[in-house]
């Protein structure tokens, strides 16, 4: 993405000959990174939280918030993957104006997306019910020591 994108300021202001594909390659590859990174590559403990009542709280409690949490995330997007599979895949009449690459293409991190989050929030419950589950709520510590 970042190679598309210097070589969009190449031809534009060295050559004066602007590529119109690159700036759809870098919204598209921007689309598909940030999708597919939360998916699967970003761990749980580090997408944004807030987690005031969490912090505060003793181990059982702690896991009662994590499984209502992991259940009402999990629930909404298995209950909105069909929808978005079905708009998704509609969307196969529409494609990118100059590079002409169908939407459906395009969208389709976002069904994988949603399954992963699904997916993810399945095992959390799993781990939550299971006789480790004081390990997925205890505090966790920063390298340096401090608070995470």
């Amino acid at each position: 993405m970042f190679g598309l994108f210097l070589l969009q300021i190449f031809t534009r202001y060295v050559l004066g000959v602007p590529l119109g594909w690159t700036v759809e390659a870098c919204v598209i590859c921007y689309i598909w990174i940030v999708f597919w990174t939360s998916a699967f590559l970003v761990r749980e403990r580090d997408h944004v939280a807030f987690t005031i009542l969490y912090d505060h709280a003793g181990p059982g409690v702690r896991r009662v918030y994590a499984l209502i949490g992991a259940g009402a995330i999990g629930l909404a997007f298995v209950a909105g993957l069909p929808g978005a599979v079905d708009y998704v895949t509609f969307m196969k009449i529409e494609s990118t104006p100059v590079t002409r690459i169908r939407f459906d293409y395009v969208y389709s991190v976002w069904v994988l997306f949603m399954a992963a989050v699904a997916v993810r929030a399945a095992l959390e419950i799993a781990r939550l019910l299971g006789r480790r589950w004081r390990d997925e709520v205890a505090d966790e510590q920063a390298p340096d020591g401090g608070p995470a």
